[in-house]
């Protein structure tokens, strides 16, 4: 079972919508090839901490029992903004250290600006220097360079042992209401949860977001750390990336606003639109059988604009805050 805190805990100011709702659709292009699509919607988890963000953060946000919490992402980062909005709501210090020391002289772009108004201390790092983040040498920098060093980290996007094991609900939710359980990936550690929590005849497609072809060994990874040993049966299909990560293009654009007008359902661009694209060019394929369930889990929303009264401009730079 899933290791998200439960009733009674401090994090029930977090209010989680659990399980989170199925519903299924008549989309003619799955239609005609024999395909039930059924839309498993996460997004409607939290309407801050959306999806698997609330499933991956939960545990981790149990087990820093208050501590500062550092982590890490782009400047587009669904994670940071998810991990700022959670220190808001539980009162919990939380720093972003950001991918791209270029960006600390600049006005910050809506996302990070959302980071900022939720209290988020942001700190830009240049990107060697990020991309060796994991590096027991490099990680104590970081963290020297904050003054934050027994703060309790995160993996960037959100993934590690304790992430994955509460993403293991997800497929439990799941068992016995769909043959295929398709989402996209990221840093894979949702995937890797959800297909250990999957029934045995029950399988798990990963679409990733990014080039490089690296999430086949890092999902494995994960699973050995949390489980000991490869779970459930899952796959990846690297082709619908769109250029990769926060990139998309005007065929992606037309059809994630095609879907919305068909299914009434807001579709987050830089993640949601990949994998459904890659569900309908799969069917049209042939790739699914006929009579076969799929299950699409919709892992996030749209990113709305600010609220009122919330600042649109703040300013940060290697985490020191700016006054305007």
């Amino acid at each position: 079972m899933s290791e998200a805190p439960g009733p009674g805990s401090d994090l029930d100011v977090l209010r989680p919508r659990l399980p989170s709702p199925a519903r299924l659709v008549v989309d003619e292009r799955l239609d005609r090839r024999g395909v039930r699509l059924l839309l498993k919607r996460d997004d409607l988890i939290h309407p801050e901490l959306v999806g698997n963000k609330w499933r991956k953060l939960a545990p981790n946000l149990s087990a820093a029992a208050g501590r500062t919490v550092v982590t890490f992402g782009g400047a587009y980062s669904n994670h940071l903004r998810a991990t700022a909005a959670a220190g808001r709501l539980l009162r919990l210090p939380t720093i972003g250290v950001v991918r791209g020391e270029e960006l600390s002289g600049q006005p910050l772009n809506p996302s990070l600006a959302r980071c900022a108004a939720d209290g988020m201390r942001l700190h830009f790092v240049d990107r060697s220097t990020y991309r060796r983040k994991s590096e027991p040498e490099t990680l104590a920098g970081i963290l020297r360079a904050l003054g934050a060093e027994d703060a309790y980290v995160v993996p960037e996007g959100g993934s590690n042992s304790l992430a994955v094991r509460g993403c293991r609900a997800l497929g439990e939710e799941l068992r016995g209401h769909a043959d295929v359980v398709a989402l996209p990936c990221g840093t894979g550690g949702t995937l890797a949860g959800l297909a250990a929590g999957l029934a045995p005849d029950q399988r798990a497609l990963g679409i990733p977001v990014l080039r490089g072809g690296f999430l086949t060994a890092e999902i494995q990874s994960l699973q050995i750390a949390a489980f000991g040993a490869r779970r459930g049966d899952w796959s990846l299909d690297e082709r619908f990336h769109f250029g990769g990560y926060a990139r998309t293009t005007p065929e992606l654009e037309a059809f994630a606003a095609d879907f919305e007008q068909r299914h009434g359902l807001p579709v987050e661009r830089l993640y949601v639109a990949k994998a459904l694209y890659g569900l309908v060019t799969l069917a049209e394929e042939g790739a699914f059988a006929h009579g076969t369930t799929v299950a699409a889990v919709i892992t996030g929303a749209p990113f709305p604009s600010l609220p009122a009264g919330r600042s649109r401009t703040p300013l940060s730079v290697r985490g020191t805050p700016r006054l305007p």
